[in-house]
C-alpha cells in the first residue's frame, strides 16, 4: 500500500491532544451537522470520473441570511497515488471511488453552520469536494491495458463540480473562499486563480491552504524522497499540462511546479497559508520517510516529540527554519496574503472544531486560526502570524498518528 496514502488516512483518524492523550473522533462534537451527497450526474459525458470510473461527488449545505450569496468550497484531502499498484488499491477505497464513500459527511470547523463555532463563515454556502483521483484534482489521463482501466481525471472532476455549482448560485457569488486540507490544501494552489475566473468580476475571491504547503526538501539521508514521488505522480496521471504555465515555463524540471513553493509567486488571487512548521505528514514522510530510517531510530520521536533526542530536535528545528525561509518572500511582499504558521505537531487544523475555534484552540498572539483567517478575509487587520519554535506553544492540539492495534 502506498505510504503517503496510508499516512494521511491515519492522520485524519486520530488526534492526540497535549499532553499526548488520545481523543476519539466520535466524541469531538455532541451535535454534528451531517450533509448529504450530491453526485455530478453529467460528469460521465465529459470523462470526469473517479479512479474506478464512478461519478464524482460533493456535499453542499446551503447558506442563509447575510451569507446567502457567499460560497466556501473545501477540497477534501487524503494523500496521492503515484504508481499502478497504489492507484489500483486506491480505486477500491473511498479515496478512489464514490461507491465506497459515506453518504453523509460531518461539517465542522470551517464548515460548521454554528455561529459560535464558525463566526465568519457559518451562514455561507459551504461545499466539500470529495477526493477520488489521487493527484490533488490535477490529473488528466487514462490507463487501460485491456483488462484494467484507471481514470486519472482530477482536473476534469474539478471542472465538472464547478459547472454543477455555478447554476446553483456559485455563479452569482459576492464573496467566495476556496480552501482545502492536506492534498486538498495543495489543490488550492493549483486551482485558485482558475476559481476566480469562474466568478463575477466584482466578487471578493480568496484562497486558503490548510496543511498543503508541502516542501521540496531532502530527508535525513539527504535524498529527495518526496521529489521523486511527485515526479512519478505527475508522469503517471498526466498532471504537467494542468500545472501553472508561468511556473512550468520557468523551471528546468516542470514537475516541480506541483510543489506550492514554486507556484505560489504566480498566484494573483489573495492567499492564506495555514500550516504547522512541524507538519506531521512532512515530518514522517518528507523529512524522515521509512526509507531513511530503516532501523527505526525515529520511531519514539515520531510518536511523541517529548521523546526526541537533542540531535533529533535540532533536525526538526532546521526543518521549521527551512519552511519559514521558503515562506519569507510571501510573508514580506504579499500585501494581500495571510499566514498562520504555528509550532504544533499537527496536520490539518481547519476542519476540526477543537483546532479551528474553541476556548482552548491553538493560538498565536492570543488569536485562534478562525480569527486569523477571518481577519485576513475581511481585511479587519493584518493577519500574518508566525509562532515561536517548539516547545514554547502551550496551546497546541498535537495530531500524531496512532499505531494500529493500540
Amino acid at each position: 500500500m502506498n505510504i503517503f496514502f496510508v499516512a494521511l488516512v491515519l492522520l485524519c483518524v486520530v488526534t492526540v491532544a497535549a499532553p499526548w492523550r488520545v481523543v476519539s473522533e466520535d466524541n469531538e462534537e455532541q451535535h454534528r451537522l451531517l450533509v448529504n451527497t450530491t453526485f455530478v450526474k453529467n460528469a460521465r459525458a465529459g470523462g470526469a470520473l473517479c479512479l474506478d470510473g464512478s461519478l464524482p461527488a460533493y456535499h453542499l449545505h446551503r447558506g442563509f441570511g447575510a451569507g446567502l450569496n457567499n460560497w466556501l468550497l473545501q477540497f477534501e484531502g487524503g494523500g496521492w497515488c503515484n504508481d499502478l499498484p497504489s492507484c489500483l488499491e486506491r480505486a477500491q477505497s473511498r479515496r478512489g471511488s464514490t461507491r465506497y464513500m459515506t453518504k453523509f459527511e460531518v461539517f465542522s470547523g470551517i464548515l460548521s453552520s454554528n455561529a459560535s463555532q464558525n463566526p465568519d463563515f457559518y451562514n455561507w454556502n459551504r461545499v466539500k469536494l470529495r477526493y477520488c483521483d489521487g493527484a490533488s484534482f490535477t490529473g488528466d489521463a487514462i490507463f487501460d491495458n485491456g483488462t484494467t482501466r484507471l481514470h486519472f481525471k482530477g482536473q476534469k472532476i474539478w471542472e465538472a463540480i464547478i459547472h454543477d455549482l455555478l447554476p446553483k448560485g456559485l455563479g452569482k457569488a459576492r464573496k467566495a473562499l476556496l480552501s482545502g486540507c492536506s492534498a486538498g490544501g495543495l489543490a488550492t494552489f493549483h486551482h485558485c486563480d482558475n476559481f476566480a475566473k469562474y466568478l463575477p468580476t466584482n466578487a471578493s475571491v480568496k484562497c486558503l491552504s490548510d496543511a498543503g504547503f508541502f516542501l521540496d526538501g531532502r530527508d535525513v539521508s539527504l535524498n529527495h524522497t518526496m521529489r521523486y514521488f511527485v515526479k512519478s505522480l505527475v508522469t503517471l496521471q498526466g498532471v504537467e499540462k494542468n500545472l501553472n504555465r508561468n511556473c512550468t515555463s520557468t523551471l528546468f524540471f516542470p514537475d516541480l511546479c506541483f510543489f506550492p513553493q514554486y507556484v505560489l509567486r504566480y498566484i494573483s488571487t489573495p492567499y492564506f497559508i495555514l500550516n504547522s512548521a512541524y507538519d506531521v505528514f512532512q515530518f514522517h514522510h518528507t523529512l524522515v520517510p521509512p526509507s531513511a530510517d530503516m532501523h527505526g531510530h525515529w520511531n519514539k520521536c515520531k510518536l511523541d516529540p517529548a521523546a526526541c533526542t537533542p540531535p533529533q530536535i535540532a533536525i526538526l528545528q532546521a526543518f521549521r527554519l527551512d519552511m519559514l525561509a521558503t515562506l519569507r518572500p510571501f510573508a514580506i511582499y504579499s500585501g494581500r496574503g495571510g499566514m498562520f504558521i504555528n509550532s504544533c505537531f499537527a496536520h490539518c487544523q481547519s476542519e476540526s472544531q477543537d483546532t479551528w475555534f474553541e476556548d482552548d484552540s491553538p493560538r498565536i498572539n492570543n488569536k485562534t486560526i478562525a480569527e486569523a483567517v477571518g481577519d485576513w478575509y475581511f481585511s479587519r487587520t493584518r493577519s500574518k502570524e508566525i509562532d515561536c519554535p517548539y516547545p514554547c506553544d502551550t496551546t497546541c492540539h498535537n495530531l500524531i498518528p496512532y499505531p494500529r492495534g493500540q
